[in-house]
């Protein structure tokens, strides 16, 4: 698992330093799928379900899985680069997004932000306490600063398969919810934690692609991931290597 998250970070790190006006997201995501298969690893997206490329390459109001194609990147665009990697049997799943050139206030506090509430999360990623105790400090961090969080697409269990129990949403459930769904963190857990936060509402629909997620109204969405191991004291960051 440890290498597998090394190699996905590298592998994020390079997509996040090819990001640059005229680019365009293909070329981007060419350059991860060589890393990771130079790396010895395999590109966990490409194929998963169908999934036609190495990485979800999502620009401004597209949330998640966004498809590399022809679209150039620009000046002024944020860019969500999500991405994984198997390594003899176990993966590595990791995202952020970054700037292109220049960038607006309000992008630039949209990415801090979305990428403090991962930090806001792992605080309570510790052995004992509850998935629910992550997903209410993401929110309420996020929330404290005048955005939404996502609600249809969450943080799950990663291990050997990419999505694996339990999903680690990044609100707080409700109340009601069953102890079954809302399990305890347990030592040797690893889970990827995915704040996906939008300028605006939190309303999301998936473009005739089938695949890319969009916000309803148009405003600008980042989204921030890191794969993480529990242990009996602080939480370990398996992909952080080479972030930014």
């Amino acid at each position: 698992m440890r290498q597998a998250g090394r190699i996905t970070a590298q592998a994020r790190s390079i997509a996040r330093q090819a990001v640059a006006d005229g680019i365009t997201t293909k070329q981007i995501d060419k350059l991860v799928n060589e890393f990771i298969r130079k790396s010895g690893a395999k590109p966990t997206f490409l194929g998963y379900d169908g999934f036609p490329a190495s990485t979800c390459l999502s620009v401004n109001e597209e949330v998640i899985h966004g498809i590399p194609g022809k679209r150039v990147v620009h000046n002024g665009d944020i860019v969500s680069v999500d991405v994984g990697a198997t390594y003899r049997g176990f993966v590595g799943d990791c995202a952020g997004t970054y700037a292109c050139g220049e960038i607006s206030e309000e992008a630039k506090r949209l990415i801090e932000v979305t990428r403090q509430c991962f930090f806001e999360g792992i605080k309570f990623a510790k052995a004992g306490y509850r998935i629910s105790d992550i997903g209410g400090a993401i929110q309420d961090y996020a929330e404290s600063h005048g955005y939404s969080v996502v609600r249809e697409y969450v943080g799950h269990g990663v291990g050997r398969v990419m999505h694996e129990a339990p999903e680690v949403p990044n609100y707080r459930p409700d109340k009601r919810l069953s102890h079954r769904y809302d399990p305890r963190l347990e030592k040797g857990m690893t889970i990827a934690i995915e704040p996906m936060i939008c300028a605006g509402d939190y309303a999301v629909k998936v473009l005739s692609n089938d695949w890319t997620v969009v916000t309803v109204d148009g405003s600008l969405a980042a989204h921030y991931e890191n794969t993480i191991a529990i242990t009996d004291g602080e939480p370990e960051i398996l992909t952080m290597a080479e972030d930014i």
